[in-house]
Order: structure tokens, then C-alpha cells, then sequence
């Protein structure tokens, strides 16, 4: 599996960005009322965030060789795969919340205080949920094998001559 790719979360925050700033716009022109991020969804994406790191550290510790104890390798895959999806999802909720906290500070009439801080904390949570998954994955990588020919740390010098 490879390393998640930072072009990958930056377009991911910026469509969920035009995703949370056109939700608002077209609700507000249809006379509904607006979403508000509730202030559960910023307490669950750090808790969700705390969880992936605390299930990739037993993960760390087998690799470096800390923790004698052997590791399921279905659980080790199951966790950096959760640790993928979860910087996934955190890039797609921050950039929700940086759209719903651009849409309120464009309005003429600023919204209530409590709905713009919110909205910020979803972002903040979002971007929380994105590095610890980020952490994770990176605690869960293997040092490469020192008898890899084709990992360029061990590859021999083909230079010419």
C-alpha cells in the first residue's frame, strides 16, 4: 500500500471546501435554513483521531522491535488502512468546515457567533483527525529490507564507466 499522497488531501480539502460553501449558498437561496456543524461531529473526529494513533503505536512498537509480542498482520493491514481513510476523511471534513466558515463571514448579516465557531471547530477537528491519521500511517511503515536490490538505498551504483 502506498504513503497517501499531499495532492491527494490538498484537492480533497478544496472540494470539500466548494462542497460546504455551495451546500450553504443553495440552501440559503432555497429559504431553508442553513447546516450547522453540530459540536458532537468536532468531538468525535478527535476522539476517532486519538483511537488510530492508539491502535498503531502497538503496531510501532512490533516494528521497531520494542514489543516482543508478534502482531497480526490482518490487524497491522486493517489499522493502516483505517489510518489512510481516516486523513482521507479528515481533509474532506476540514475543507466542509473552512467553506461553511467562508460562506458565514460572506454573508452581509453575520450569523449567530456560536454557529461561525462551530463551523471553525469542525475545520480545526477535520485537520486533527487528518494528522493523526498521518501519524498513524507513518507509525505503521516498515524500514526497508536491507536486502531490497530495487529500493534506491540499496541500489547498487549503475553509473557508467
Amino acid at each position: 500500500m502506498k504513503r497517501t499522497r499531499p495532492i491527494t488531501l490538498v484537492l480533497l480539502v478544496i472540494g470539500g471546501a466548494f462542497v460546504g460553501f455551495f451546500i450553504e449558498v443553495g440552501l440559503a437561496s432555497a429559504g431553508r435554513p442553513i447546516i450547522a456543524l453540530p459540536l458532537s461531529l468536532s468531538i468525535t473526529l478527535v476522539a476517532a483521531g486519538a483511537i488510530v494513533v492508539t491502535l498503531a503505536v502497538p503496531i510501532a512498537r512490533a516494528i521497531r522491535g520494542t514489543n516482543q509480542a508478534p502482531i497480526n498482520p490482518f490487524r497491522a493491514m486493517r489499522t493502516v488502512v483505517l489510518a489512510k481513510a481516516s486523513s482521507l476523511v479528515g481533509a474532506l471534513i476540514a475543507g466542509l468546515g473552512v467553506g461553511v466558515v467562508v460562506y458565514l463571514l460572506s454573508r452581509a448579516v453575520v450569523p449567530a457567533v456560536s454557529s461561525l465557531w462551530l463551523s471553525f471547530a469542525a475545520a480545526i477537528a477535520g485537520a486533527i483527525l487528518l494528522a493523526c491519521g498521518l501519524v498513524a500511517e507513518k507509525l505503521c511503515t516498515l524500514p526497508p529490507d536491507d536486502g531490497d536490490p530495487d529500493h534506491p538505498v540499496n541500489a547498487p551504483d549503475r553509473r557508467l564507466g
